[in-house]
């Protein structure tokens, strides 16, 4: 049976590569089009693993091109992890806050997690006002905001202000639609299948 490449007497190499040439073209005059060269502002949410996994793989490639970083998160202190363990090797570039009391049904504590919040807060909009700052991650900061521990408007106005080259990734479920407006991308993770639902434990290198 003759294929549809063969039948428009094309081979199936020349029909891969006009397919091939059709694609550069369009990926040209996109990639033409984007002058602007300035920070932007990544928004990682959604039901799915994989939100701070991407921002701190952002964060490792911004070390690779000598960018001063700043990391500050806002759930997560009752345990460690790989991701802090590994960047703490590098303090003299990555200033690295672990400011969370843990997950709030753990702290069951509404007042104790409010006042936690806002201590991180106060580190993540100095950091969102200082220019040394090339790239900021603010891991959970969306939980932190969905439980109204910290005012939205307080955070849409630190990053509308902050410095125009400075990139910043926000972190966890549940981003309000504000903070999604707001920023220049923004992706929605998804659940598929999770092992934890087949009763396997948080594995280290994985989850922690």
């Amino acid at each position: 049976m003759s294929t549809g490449s063969e039948r428009r007497g094309l081979s199936d190499d020349e029909h891969h590569r006009k397919r091939a040439q059709r694609k550069k073209e369009l990926v040209d005059r996109r990639i033409a089009r984007a002058t602007i060269d300035r920070g932007v502002v990544v928004v990682n949410t959604g039901n799915g693993k994989g939100k701070s996994s991407s921002g701190f793989g952002m964060l490792a490639r911004s070390l690779g091109h000598g960018f001063r970083c700043g990391v500050v998160q806002f759930i997560k202190g009752s345990f460690s992890t790989g991701e802090e363990a590994f960047f703490r090797r590098f303090d003299d570039v990555v200033d690295y806050h672990v400011m969370g009391e843990g997950y709030t049904w753990e702290t069951q504590d509404r007042a104790r997690d409010t006042t936690a919040a806002a201590a991180a807060w106060d580190v993540a909009a100095r950091m969102l006002a200082d220019p040394g700052y090339d790239f900021v991650l603010l891991d959970e900061l969306n939980i932190a905001l969905t439980k109204d521990y910290i005012p939205l408007e307080a955070v849409i106005a630190a990053l509308v202000s902050r410095p125009p080259r400075q990139h910043v990734v926000i972190t966890g479920r549940g981003a309000p639609q504000a903070l999604i407006d707001a920023a220049d991308t923004v992706t929605e993770m998804r659940v598929i299948k999770h092992a934890f639902k087949a009763g396997i434990k948080a594995q280290h290198g994985i989850e922690l």
